[in-house]
Parts: C-alpha cells; structure tokens; sequence
C-alpha cells in the first residue's frame, strides 16, 4: 500500500481553487486532472513519483488548501515541498491577490469581474520546462491541436504510476524527450520547426545548459533574454513562460492573439486587431500585476461572451 500524508496550505486570501482549475478543463487532460472541485496529478519528485491531490477548504475569504501525497516517502520533506511549489506556482497560491485588487477595483474593465470572480488566480505548470514546451506546441496553432498534441506525448512519454484502480500520467522529463529524433517527434503532427525546438529544449535541461534555479534568479527581462537566446524561442514564448511556468507578475504576453484580437475588439470594443505595441501601452496601466490583470481580463470577456450567447 501507498504512504500517505496530508497537510493544509494557507494561500494568499481570497482564493478560489475552482476558478482557477477552470483553465484545466477546456481541453481533454491526462496530466492536470479536475474532478469534483480536486486537482489531482502524478508529480516527480526526485526519482520517484507521487499522487498531489489538492482540494479548497472554507470560502475564499478564509480558503486553505488540504494537500494529500501518496506514494513512497509521502511524509518526506522533499516530497512537501515538492507539492507546495506545485500549489504555489501551478495553481496561483501565492499571488498577491489582494493588493491587485486594492489596485484595480475600480477599473472600468476588470472591476466588475474582480467583484463577481473573487479568488481567480493565474493557473501554469509546475516548472519552465513544461511551460516551455505548452508555448512550443501553441505557436501559430489553435490551441485544441495544440494540446491534443501535448496529451498525445505525455502518453507516448510520460512516467506512469498506479495508485488504486487508477494508472496516473506526469508530464515527460526533458532527459526522456531528448532521446528522440526531429523524424519521431514529427508524428505527433509537429512541424520540423518545432520538433527541432523541442529537441534543443530537452537537451538544454538535460544537460544543464538551462538550470531552473538560475533563470529564477534572473529579473524579468534578463530572463527573457536568456530564453530568447534560443533557436525557435521569440518573445511571445518567453513571456508565457514567465507568466505560467515561473509565475511572475508582471508578465505580460502583448503579442498573444487573445490581447491583440480577442481583449482589443471584445472589451476594448476596436474593430480591428490591435497592434502589440498598442496593447503594451495600454497595458502599462496594470503594472505591476499585468499577470492577474490579463487573467480577470479574459474572464471579463468569457463573462461577455456567455451573455451574448
């Protein structure tokens, strides 16, 4: 039988773990799974693999989120810490919610979706490898494909682990893709571009060219550099990396699709594209929380959507 163990995190208040688990489930999932208000997912911790499943507590006013592990040395420090930067990073526990909204409460904007999506904090990946790799597979694509392809590798490399009558799926490790070749990774309906790409990446982390502990102590801009400096990395890439996959702040991805067309015509109410220098200087107005403001931004506008339906 599995260890277990259990504890309880505090995020930063308001918090709601069902509006931000929301992002999970607009497309089918092996990694991040949602069921019943819990998320759950195969996490690797050292060479080992646990069950993290997190649930919310209380209202978001006074949330605290129960933390349970199974697997081997489930009680181990390693193994919580593990599963606290998991909460923290990929589920937005830590971002300073409150001060946004002290901020942009009266927004004209996202004030009201402040008001009626209280606790919404910005969801991402557990390390920058994987939010790397989600960037990759999105570029120029629409985002169905694009994470049907992600689903697809994660079952083709992906670690498995059972627990009970469920066999649990983690995200590949870069050591695992870096064994493949452009050829092989190509039939997962990748261009030869990208697989490239993420032949680099895979290899980089593997290797220890990129080390995740060093590009966390680069400042926003430094870092983007850095992983710019990467064959088939651009700046878009980069920023949704620091907004999911490092959680910082004040990432803002201004050339994304969804601010330039969708945010520009749907709040802003253009009625063409919007550049991305337009967006950025709109967007100055929300630093230094730009990360949470274009999350309630797109809420805002799925609000706007359902009402038009």
């Amino acid at each position: 039988m599995a260890e277990q163990s259990r504890f309880n995190l505090r995020p930063v208040r308001p918090y709601s773990l069902e509006r931000t688990l929301a992002r999970f489930q607009r497309f089918p999932e092996v990694v991040d799974l949602v069921e019943d208000g819990t998320y759950r997912r195969l996490l690797p911790v050292g060479r080992r693999l646990l069950l993290v499943s997190v649930r919310q507590l209380g209202p978001p006013s006074r949330a605290l989120l129960e933390v349970r592990l199974r697997g081997k040395d489930a009680a181990a420090r390693d193994a919580r810490n593990a599963a606290t930067r998991l909460a923290e990073r990929a589920l937005g526990a830590r971002a300073a919610i409150p001060a946004f909204y002290r901020a942009r409460r009266n927004d004209p904007l996202l004030g009201p979706v402040i008001r009626s999506a209280r606790g919404l904090s910005v969801s991402g990946y557990p390390d920058p490898w994987e939010a790397l790799v989600t960037a990759v597979l999105s570029q120029q694509v629409n985002l169905a494909l694009a994470y049907r392809i992600r689903r697809d590798l994660a079952l083709r490399f992906g670690r498995r682990a059972r627990f009970g009558s469920e066999t649990y799926i983690a995200f590949p490790r870069p050591a695992r893709v870096a064994r493949e070749t452009p050829a092989r990774l190509r039939r997962f309906g990748l261009s030869r571009a990208k697989a490239e790409t993420l032949l680099r990446l895979a290899r980089a982390f593997s290797r220890g060219e990129l080390v995740e502990a060093e590009l966390e102590q680069l400042p926003d801009e430094e870092l983007i550099e850095r992983l710019t400096a990467l064959k088939g990395i651009g700046r878009w890439t980069a920023e949704i990396t620091l907004m999911r996959g490092f959680a910082r702040p004040d990432a803002f991805p201004g050339g994304d699709l969804g601010v330039v067309k969708y945010l520009a015509q749907g709040l802003l109410g253009r009625k063409e594209v919007a550049t991305e220098q337009e967006m950025r200087a709109f967007a100055e107005r929300w630093r230094p929380h730009r990360a949470l403001a274009l999350t309630y931004a797109y809420a805002a506008l799925a609000r706007l959507r359902e009402a038009e339906a």
